[in-house]
């Protein structure tokens, strides 16, 4: 018999995890968990509406290339979401219509790529 695997969370490897944490929390509208620092931050997952707990720790080297895994967001108001996260510090990379979905790519302020999409029903 095989154990039974749960979601924990999504770390994101930064130089500075209060930093990249306080972007993050402040583009989601989520609180961070207390006593950030620069190496460890925590955004809380919560079930309303479901969210994944994001957690941040310091590595000692720079990100190299393009990221691996990115997250995804999603939003009723694209333009203003992805406006939002530029005022935040995020780098507009580019705007997508493919494969019947419409988003943007962004860089954080450490350069990790994200993507913002407008919800269709």
């Amino acid at each position: 018999m095989t154990a039974a695997l749960r979601f924990a969370q999504v770390v994101v490897d930064c130089e500075h995890a209060s930093r990249l944490g306080g972007f993050y929390a402040e583009l989601l509208d989520r609180p961070l968990a207390e006593d950030p620092n620069e190496y460890f931050a925590f955004i809380p997952a919560s079930t309303d509406p479901p969210f994944p707990g994001l957690m941040f720790l310091q590595v000692p080297e720079p990100r190299a290339g393009k990221n691996r895994l990115h997250i995804d967001l999603m939003t009723e108001d694209k333009d203003a979401a992805v406006a939002r996260a530029i005022a935040l510090g995020a780098t507009h990379l580019g705007d997508f219509d493919e494969y019947g979905a419409v988003w943007t790519t962004l860089a954080d302020p450490e350069g990790n790529m994200f993507d913002i999409a407008i919800h269709r029903e």
